[in-house]
């Protein structure tokens, strides 16, 4: 915790305010001064992967923000702003040049308050709390089953506990964690997310070459296809995410999404009414190549706030979707 012991530095300087946690693909600019220089660098840039990273100058692992530019000497420490100027984190590493181009990471605001809470608690930093367990994922229904699961039920297996950590005295090997402060857990299988190519997602996604990177259908679709209508979109499932009603689907990255339950997908706010509207047992998703996904409609309805809270994800849906859903 850095301080200036000068009243007049302070004089005329306003506190930046902090931001909640953005989404995938929401903006974010960075300030700083990279290379050095005299003059404030500002970067305009988008959030690609929200996950748990390797913090390199703690040599932990914490949440942390992934985004589509480069963090150069000068940037580490500075501020990532969302587009109402709030704060949203801190920029702190990036990938060595020869592993990837501008890829940067961001200490979200959950990570800088827990500190200065922390700091302000105990006068000093204390760090982050280890849970001291080993755990196993839950996947197979077989294990499930054999641990007294019942079928609605997910979670995890604790594999061995730390004799030091507190919870020594509460857990034990074979026990199941259902849930974590509330939130539901998962047995790590997959969740999908959709969202539409742009520019921003394949620079965001494949790097600065995505013109070389990127599939050549996306790139064929995006720069050569002729809309049939004026709001028209090429909507893709990105990747996805903690749940297990949909094992086996992981493989599927950046497929292109042409029809759900039979009717075509033009759009993402297309997508987004037909899946908040679906009444039938069922959901089905064409996708390219001939695959086929199916999702039995409650269920998936029913878990996504729990996927929602395991991945630090404010909302289902980006608040542009939000501001645009007269169907609810």
């Amino acid at each position: 915790m850095l301080t200036v012991n000068n009243d007049e530095f302070w004089e005329g300087v306003s506190p930046v305010e902090f931001g909640e946690l953005p989404a995938l693909q929401d903006a974010v600019t960075v300030a700083g001064y990279p290379i050095g220089g005299d003059t404030i660098s500002v970067t305009s840039r988008v959030v690609s992967r929200i996950e748990i990273l390797s913090y390199i100058h703690g040599s932990t692992k914490l949440l942390g923000l992934k985004i589509d530019a480069a963090i150069n000497f000068g940037n580490t420490g500075g501020p990532a702003f969302n587009d109402k100027g709030h704060c949203v984190g801190i920029t702190f590493q990036s990938l060595r040049q020869d592993e990837a181009e501008n890829i940067g990471y961001v200490i979200p605001t959950p990570v800088i308050q827990h500190f200065i809470q922390d700091y302000e608690k105990n006068g000093a930093y204390t760090g982050f709390p280890i849970l001291g367990i080993e755990w196993q994922k839950m996947e197979n229904p077989d294990l499930r089953k054999a641990m007294g699961m019942k079928p609605e039920q997910k979670g995890v297996r604790i594999r061995r506990v730390d004799a030091t950590a507190p919870e020594s005295g509460v857990l034990k090997s074979s026990d199941i964690v259902l849930s974590f402060d509330g939130v539901d857990i998962a047995n790590d299988g997959t969740r999908f997310v959709f969202t539409i190519v742009s520019v921003p997602y394949l620079r965001s996604e494949y790097g600065d070459n995505y013109e070389y990177e990127a599939p050549m259908n996306l790139l064929d679709k995006l720069f050569h296809a002729t809309p049939q209508s004026p709001d028209e979109q090429l909507v893709v499932v990105s990747q996805v995410l903690v749940s297990d009603i949909n094992i086996r689907y992981e493989d599927i990255v950046n497929a292109q999404v042409f029809a759900l339950n039979g009717k075509p997908v033009t759009n993402i706010r297309r997508l987004a009414e037909m899946v908040e509207n679906c009444d039938d047992e069922f959901l089905k998703l064409d996708l390219e190549y001939e695959q086929t996904v199916v999702l039995r409609t409650k269920t998936a309805k029913a878990t996504t706030p729990d996927i929602l809270a395991t991945h630090c994800i404010p909302s289902a849906m980006s608040a542009d979707l939000k501001a645009l859903r007269p169907w609810t």
